[in-house]
């Protein structure tokens, strides 16, 4: 049987095509079931696990301005157990050919690990996509991400307690984002995503945050040409590490951007809150013009 044309080997295993959906904007993907094709997706980033439910920031959530998306949901998500049992299980029942990768979320390296070993011997987990970005509260609340030893810290101890894939998942507002990425690698990590949200605070008329939280992570189209260049300087640093490319992918033409800066997968995530069928769109482009 011939190949699909986008087609690509990534994490030792093969994507029916470069596009997957961004961890916090598809849930378990039971939301977007019969919204959107799943299965034509290269793959899907779950919503946030963490090892105990999270009841997330007080609303509003989320605010609209003219370049995307500002939103803190702050990791809200039922939790490790109700992951196991209620979610994962659909969702790998209903792929067959898209891959699943989860988003884990920890506060101490035991909990990154632990959510990881809660659902390790399910069958049809492709990867597991660490969010770094979340705050370490042995050392004060800085988040782990921000220090090259707690990123070396967590991947190392992830990587102790599974075989699978490891992506760490990296801030725009690093100060050397490749140099974080070689960080990464060497401490047992598969790949990385770049970018994730970039801090924001927006303000009603009166000088009020729109959001309950104040301020929020902002995504959507501004955030694309952050993306791209973070693509490109991991790639130059660290040619052989794969990495996913997202922020501010609404086209094809910007899908092109990641890809072509050295993109192994390319994420959608506002884009497709916005309009659940742009993925779908998005491949069915790609394959045209690829063909």
């Amino acid at each position: 049987m011939a190949l699909a044309p986008l087609a690509r080997d990534v994490f030792g295993v093969r994507f029916q095509n470069p596009i997957v959906l961004a961890s916090g904007t598809a849930g378990y993907g039971r939301e977007l079931d019969g919204v959107m094709e799943l299965d034509r997706l290269g793959g899907l980033v779950t919503k946030a696990v963490s090892l105990q439910p999270r009841v997330g920031n007080a609303p509003p959530r989320v605010a609209e301005f003219r370049g995307g998306m500002l939103n803190s949901v702050g990791l809200a998500n039922p939790g490790l157990a109700h992951v196991r049992t209620a979610e994962m299980p659909w969702l790998l029942g209903r792929l067959r050919a898209a891959r699943v990768l989860v988003n884990v979320v920890g506060f101490t390296l035991e909990e990154y690990a632990a959510v990881i070993e809660g659902l390790d011997d399910l069958d049809g987990i492709t990867a597991y996509e660490l969010n770094l970005s979340c705050p370490n509260t042995a050392a004060g609340g800085i988040e782990f991400g921000a220090d090259p030893a707690s990123v070396s810290a967590v991947i190392a101890r992830c990587r102790r307690v599974t075989k699978r894939p490891l992506v760490a998942k990296l801030s725009p507002v690093l100060p050397d984002i490749a140099g974080m990425a070689v960080v990464a690698r060497d401490a047992g990590a598969d790949g990385v995503s770049v970018v994730n949200t970039l801090p924001g605070l927006a303000l009603d008329p009166h000088g009020v945050p729109r959001l309950g939280n104040g301020n929020g992570g902002a995504s959507g189209p501004a955030l694309l040409p952050a993306g791209v260049l973070a693509v490109r300087r991991v790639r130059e640093r660290a040619a052989d590490l794969p990495v996913i490319g997202l922020g501010g992918v609404r086209s094809a033409d910007d899908a092109r951007q990641y890809l072509a800066a050295g993109a192994s997968l390319v994420g959608i995530g506002t884009g497709g809150m916005a309009d659940p069928r742009l993925p779908g769109r998005i491949i069915r482009d790609l394959e045209r013009r690829h063909g």
